[in-house]
């Protein structure tokens, strides 16, 4: 397929999104089921046309004065991926599976490349609903961590210590050209895809499948080295899911002591079997509900990991179409499911432990707002300073977390380079 069939195809795919309320990986999947003349490169660069468009959603539908698809999509091309007017006219005349030729409407439209007047959340690429949380959260910066969210994110891989090293990782995957992680101890970067071009798809890697690595953002990796764990200590991850930071922590204590993985979602927890394997950990015993029970750890933990489900805002580079699914009622619902899961994982800190509270949102409401509610509610617990730790670990480095308290840290694409996380800890103190 030429670019103009690709074009005609994301069109197709958004329309789906929009009138059927679908996710993005969803539709793009079904429409490459029932198109099966579509090679890889053809998925891969219908895909990334799509999640550009979901990714600045916003700032396109102003600049083109039109959301439909097939305005998003137009004005994705040339004000996003940098094509001009004249090809996209002469391309659209050569491909007979390109859209319809350009209206003079839609040439004016994409001859305007102005968002002075543009509200923020226009230029931010966020919902307008959300601008005053962003405000809030990051000031007159807001717009610049919108602008970062609606980038393109790179792979990154941890290495896992267990099995290999940076040297073995960094040879074997050459040819996607690999650099070191911003700050991480472990951690190595794929850059990301440009336009069409499909991005590295590192799975199907002997070394991968041997464990030499897991697939893992910078920002997620380094929430886990902010944990802090310790070799010999019991450590509770209280919402393992699919055992990401699970596997982080257990290369970090180096196989030693005992990381109880459990998870209230058993279809979140069930890939971390086959991951426990692979990476050769030996010091994690999975806790699946319905099947065993965590009351003989109450009181018993070093430290207690609670990566709470949150709206994912700080990962709307990977998932840009849940940036538009939001609502207040949903946030209103997550925000009572982290205030339970906080009260939940707290009883199993032992005096002198620690209670580490983490999400990949970049909202105060699920963040601060929910430690300090916590913290109102118990006189067991304080807040410690997370910057200290951040201090031990990275120094004075280049990259620096927001910080709104100079306790708690939030790293985003635009301060980190990495995804968005917040990080917070907690020592019980009787």
């Amino acid at each position: 397929m030429r670019l103009g069939g690709r074009i005609q195809a994301a069109i197709e795919v958004l329309e789906t999104i929009e009138n059927h309320h679908q996710p993005a990986s969803i539709a793009l999947a079904d429409w490459g089921r029932s198109h099966r003349f579509a090679g890889s490169a053809d998925r891969a660069a219908i895909g990334n046309l799509v999640y550009d468009v979901l990714r600045n959603r916003s700032s396109i539908a102003w600049r083109m004065g039109n959301e439909t698809a097939r305005a998003l999509a137009l004005g994705t091309v040339k004000y996003i991926w940098d094509e001009s007017l004249e090809d996209l006219k002469q391309l659209f005349a050569e491909d007979k599976f390109a859209p319809d030729q350009l209206s003079e409407v839609e040439e004016q439209a994409l001859q305007q490349d102005d968002l002075s007047d543009a509200p923020g959340w226009i230029k931010a690429n966020i919902p307008e609903w959300l601008e005053e949380a962003f405000q809030a959260n990051f000031d007159e910066a807001y717009i610049e961590e919108g602008l970062a969210l609606s980038t393109r994110p790179p792979t990154d891989l941890r290495i896992n210590t267990l099995k290999a090293n940076a040297a073995k990782v960094t040879k074997v995957l050459a040819r996607f050209k690999p650099q070191q992680a911003p700050l991480t101890q472990n951690g190595v970067r794929l850059p990301a895809s440009e336009k069409q071009a499909r991005g590295a798809n590192v799975l199907p890697e002997a070394a991968y499948q041997k464990g030499w690595f897991e697939v893992q953002d910078a920002g997620s990796q380094i929430v886990s080295e902010l944990v802090f764990p310790q070799k010999g200590e019991q450590i509770l991850d209280f919402c393992a899911g699919g055992g990401g930071k699970t596997l982080a922590l257990s290369a970090l204590m180096e196989n030693t002591g005992q990381i109880h993985a459990y998870d209230a979602n058993r279809e979140r927890l069930a890939p971390i079997y086959d991951r426990l394997k692979r990476s050769g950990a030996r010091n994690v015993q999975v806790y699946a509900p319905q099947e065993s029970t965590l009351e003989t750890l109450t009181g018993k933990m070093d430290r207690v990991v609670v990566d709470a489900p949150c709206s994912g805002s700080g990962v709307w580079r990977r998932r840009p179409d849940a940036k538009w699914r939001l609502s207040e009622k949903a946030l209103s619902e997550r925000q009572q499911e982290q205030a339970d899961i906080l009260r939940a994982a707290a009883q199993f800190v032992k005096p002198g432990g620690y209670l580490c509270y983490i999400t990949c949102s970049l909202l105060v409401e699920e963040n601060e707002n929910q430690v300090y509610a916590f913290l109102e509610q118990t006189d067991t617990f304080e807040l410690l300073s997370a910057s200290e730790v951040w201090q031990d670990l990275y120094g004075d480095a280049a990259l620096q977390p927001w910080s709104s308290d100079e306790c708690s840290i939030t790293l985003t694409p635009a301060t980190t380079q990495t995804d968005g996380f917040f990080f917070a800890v907690m020592g019980r103190t009787s």
